[in-house]
């Protein structure tokens, strides 16, 4: 019998510290979530009043303590499997080992794949639960007011000030940049006379800027992903990650080796990742999308 070890473990963990790395949206990743019923989130919310007057006769006033369960079903259930034969792999040189396979679509398939869903699962969420859309063309004439207008909602709201993430296009990241207002952080470093500039922040906001493939508000998701007919072209969105939940339940990385599987003499490669984010129906508030047709 064949050796059947599963070379995959080899690179897996690495392979989770690239999408971990690459992942545009992973500061919206959601720690502790309970599941039940298998598919199923729990979200505990507590809902409590204030204060009523004290009389100095004596006592307190008591209010009620509601306690309220919000759950949400996991929908996003994504797989693939590659077969290559044996000789494919020591014929092109080991360019179709395991090892390459996973990364290539890692970074071609499986992170984009995230970004954009959870991107546009905001944006429907956001529309679902009665947010309004900015649709202001945006120049870097009025860029900065129409951020100044989000950071305000969002103050009102008292969504809390640190944390706050601003996903960009790259073509309103260079409008954001090339206003004379826009606060840099950057990291200057010269290495035989070459500077480097990395634009990181805006006042007190993370900048992201992702990729336009990536920003759109519907997807197609039958065959990879592509977006929807008709969908939005999200120019830039604010978001508090305390206003969604973002999880993977089950991430799944198989490399079956010749004689360990019945398909036929080669390697057999399985990928499998099932997740979903929700946007919290209290917080929303948390969540400004400016997009146009």
């Amino acid at each position: 019998m064949s050796n059947t070890i599963n070379y995959a473990t080899l690179f897996k963990n690495e392979l989770f510290q690239k999408y971990s790395k690459e992942l545009l949206t992973a500061g919206l990743n959601t720690e502790g979530v309970s599941f039940f019923g298998g598919n199923t989130i729990k979200l505990p919310f507590l809902r409590l009043k204030g204060y009523k007057n004290h009389s100095r006769d004596g006592g307190f006033n008591r209010q009620a303590v509601e306690n309220e369960n919000i759950t949400r079903v996991l929908s996003h259930d994504r797989n693939v499997e590659f077969f290559v034969d044996v000789q494919d792999v020591d014929e092109t040189n080991q360019v179709l080992a395991a090892a390459n396979i996973t990364n290539v679509f890692e970074t071609e398939h499986a992170i984009p794949e995230t970004d954009a869903y959870r991107i546009s699962k905001i944006y429907q969420e956001y529309e679902r639960l009665g947010g309004e859309v900015d649709s202001t063309i945006l120049t870097r004439e009025n860029i900065l007011e129409v951020f100044d207008d989000f950071m305000q909602k969002m103050d009102e709201e008292e969504v809390p000030q640190d944390g706050r993430i601003l996903y960009v296009t790259p073509a309103v990241n260079k409008l954001l940049s090339q206003s004379e207002e826009f606060m840099r952080v950057m990291n200057i470093t010269s290495t035989d006379g070459e500077i480097k500039r990395n634009v990181r922040m805006l006042d007190e906001v993370q900048v992201v800027v992702v990729p336009v493939s990536r920003m759109r508000s519907s997807y197609d998701f039958s065959d990879g992903f592509s977006p929807a007919d008709g969908a939005a072209n999200i120019n830039m969105m604010l978001v508090h990650p305390s206003s969604v939940v973002a999880v993977n339940k089950h991430n799944y990385i198989k490399l079956w080796t010749p004689g360990s599987h019945t398909v036929g003499d080669g390697y057999l490669y399985q990928n499998r990742q099932y997740g979903d984010l929700f946007v919290l129906d209290n917080r929303v508030g948390g969540i400004a999308i400016n997009a146009t047709n």
